[in-house]
């Protein structure tokens, strides 16, 4: 006599299986496996599986992260995408967001907390970004969806000129790019800064000077005329 199997069983243990083996993947394989390091995380260590791991000394290109912990969750999988949920706890200094990667597709999700960027912006003294509920996609190379709310934090001063705190804005696509277009309350400061999906990013900053002796400050200090007063502009790579 012939005991068949019903179809459903071998397709249960087959899924279970596949999904056991995602659930112990170490958590610096899957970080290979999706190329995370490609887009520019990279971490000292990488412990526990990608199912429930953390990232030691955790950087986003020359921006330093701290401690993360990290999930992959389940159901982006079934829809051909790979979401990795990321949390830095600690009192007073919490970040949390989301990397989504696909063959297509990469992308920043909800991610929400203040990132130090120290001097990856320099001569601009610009000493972090505060993030709220920022979201920023690429679809092929090409910025898709971008929101969230983004304020930069000043230390310093340029050409004898202390900027505001409150440079503010919110994050959008332009031309291919994320751009984030931060402006102070008076309209006298505009820095706009604009990042794509390789890495590249180019940074204007836009002063309208209050009388001649501050623009010969700019003049001297790099800054030159622009149709939106006078601009300081870098370029780089993260």
């Amino acid at each position: 006599m012939r005991f068949r199997l019903p179809l459903g069983r071998p397709l249960f243990v087959l899924c279970a299986t596949l999904f056991a083996l995602v659930a112990l993947l170490p958590l610096r394989l899957g970080m290979d496996w999706l190329s995370l390091d490609q887009r520019g995380l990279a971490a000292r260590e990488a412990n526990g599986s990608i199912w429930l791991g953390v990232l030691s000394e955790a950087q986003l290109g020359p921006v330093e992260l701290g401690d993360l912990q990290a999930r992959l969750r389940t159901w982006p999988l079934f829809l051909g995408r790979a979401r990795v949920d990321l949390e830095r706890g600690g009192e007073g200094d919490p970040l949390q967001g989301s990397i989504t990667v696909s063959r297509h597709h990469f992308g920043i999700d909800d991610a929400t907390g203040r990132l130090d960027i120290g001097s990856a912006l320099a001569p601009l003294p610009i000493a972090s970004l505060e993030l709220s509920d920022v979201t920023a996609h690429f679809t092929d190379g090409q910025c898709s969806r971008a929101e969230g709310l983004v304020k930069a934090g000043i230390a310093g001063a340029i050409a004898g000129l202390s900027l505001p705190a409150g440079l503010s804005g919110t994050a959008r696509c332009d031309k291919g790019a994320l751009l984030l277009p931060l402006a102070s309350q008076s309209g006298m400061e505009a820095l706009s800064l604009r990042v794509h999906e390789d890495g590249r990013y180019q940074v204007e900053l836009a002063v309208r000077p209050a009388d001649d002796q501050m623009r010969d400050r700019l003049l001297a200090s790099g800054f030159s005329l622009g149709s939106n007063g006078y601009v300081l502009s870098i370029a780089g790579e993260f």
